[in-house]
């Protein structure tokens, strides 16, 4: 007789609805809230799970945030839950960057994301 069994990471997406103004782009978004967690396998199926961590992504500009694991455990029992800027720490910001850009010719500096110079016109 055999076992098939292993260890892998995990993932579980919650059915979580919160409307937020984003504190690092400013524009309008909601709260993606998801779990990651290692898990024994048996026969391909779960049995034990540890090492769980609640993370909250912003749908805007994809900043990701790590979740207090009190709020996280209440969201996962399906508790309406309201999420607190003390409840989150700031892991990433991949989707937004505060990038200068400044033209060869005549060295007008900016932080917008423009093609062009507005100042004389010349391409970045």
């Amino acid at each position: 007789m055999f076992f098939i069994m292993g260890i892998n990471d995990g993932r579980k997406d919650f059915d979580f609805n919160q409307v937020i103004t984003c504190d690092v782009c400013g524009s309008y978004g909601r709260f993606h809230v998801f779990m990651t967690y290692m898990a024994l396998s048996l026969f391909f199926i779960p049995c034990l799970k540890w090492n769980r961590h609640y993370y909250v992504q912003t749908s805007c500009c994809n900043t990701l945030y790590e979740l207090d694991p009190e709020i996280g455990k209440r969201i996962a029992r399906g508790e309406d839950v309201e999420i607190l800027p003390q409840h989150l720490r700031r892991i990433q910001q991949p989707g937004y960057q505060h990038a200068a850009k400044r033209c060869g010719y005549c060295g007008y500096t900016t932080t917008e994301d423009f093609e062009y110079c507005p100042k004389c016109g010349r391409r970045f």
